[in-house]
């Protein structure tokens, strides 16, 4: 039988510690969150975000801007947060309206305020294995292995999916010279034939395809490790509806050793993990502070 992996309770450890380091610093750390728009899944996490801010003694402040805004008045935004010493966190909630181009504002975010850690730099040097801030999603699988003492080195891990928020980094990190990591990593994606074959050999499987209920427990290894991003509304065609991952999780119960359920399992990581970044900003635009003092 699966035993679970519990983001939920790990996520509440986590942020009641941020809480106790929170209280010893001067000021409280403070983040900005931009929403663009009024994408019904973007205000719910941004009100997670929110609301787990307010929670630990984060000063978040959200900045909700209408969908119809032009892409240099968001930057115009970003570089007067860039400016103001005391902000420590600049984040831009996604996705974006068409007409704005994600990676020109993310771009315009100071690296040392990316607190999501999509920053070119901030992605460069977690390729270096020398990052500021890991995206928060891959930084909460991360914090799962090493809650649960899963074992990677030495492992094959398959990533389903090569976005830049979850699939990129989560293979750089499961690859890297660390622990959790030092795995043989293989990327699987919408043009990869035959993904079963590479499924079959895996022991640690991280799904992020954004496609619910597509991996079944017959395409897996015995006794694996099952890590599904996914999330998903769907409806039982009865005017009710229910959440779902990327992995039908009925069928995995008696084939993996360790899961995370959908909803309870990443989830409630990547906001702890963004306010883990949060606090980390602070701590480090402090040191700077104290050098221009000197």
């Amino acid at each position: 039988m699966v035993k679970i992996l519990d983001g939920k309770a790990l996520a509440e450890d986590i942020l009641e510690q941020l809480k106790k380091q929170i209280l010893r610093f001067e000021r409280p750390p403070e983040l900005h969150i931009i929403l663009v728009g009024e994408e019904s899944a973007s205000q719910i996490y941004v009100q997670q975000k929110l609301k787990a801010s307010q929670r630990i003694g984060v000063s978040a402040q959200l900045h909700s801007l209408p969908s119809s805004i032009a892409q240099n008045e968001v930057i115009s935004l970003i570089q007067q947060l860039n400016a103001t010493s005391t902000v420590d966190g600049i984040i831009v909630q996604l996705p974006l309206p068409h007409h704005i181009d994600p990676r020109v504002i993310i771009e315009a975010i100071d690296p040392k305020k990316d607190v999501d850690g999509f920053h070119p730099m901030n992605l460069g040097k977690l390729v270096r294995n020398e990052p500021d801030f890991i995206p928060a999603t891959p930084l909460g699988i991360l914090e799962l292995f090493r809650a649960y003492e899963i074992e990677t080195q030495g492992k094959h891990c398959v990533v389903l999916g090569r976005s830049m928020l979850v699939g990129m980094p989560i293979s750089i990190l499961m690859a890297s010279k660390n622990s959790p990591g030092n795995c043989t990593v293989t990327i699987c994606h919408s043009y990869t034939p035959n993904i079963d074959v590479y499924l079959k050999q895996a022991d640690i499987v991280i799904v992020a395809i954004g496609k619910p209920r597509f991996i079944h427990g017959s395409m897996l290894k015995e006794h694996c490790v099952v890590v599904d991003v996914g999330i998903h509304k769907i409806s039982n065609g009865e005017g009710k509806s229910s959440v779902c991952g990327d992995v039908i999780w009925e069928s995995i119960q008696e084939v993996a050793a360790f899961a995370t359920p959908v909803p309870g399992g990443v989830g409630p990581l990547t906001v702890a993990m963004l306010l883990t970044n949060t606090v980390q900003a602070y701590a480090l635009n402090a040191f700077r502070t104290s050098l221009d003092w000197m």
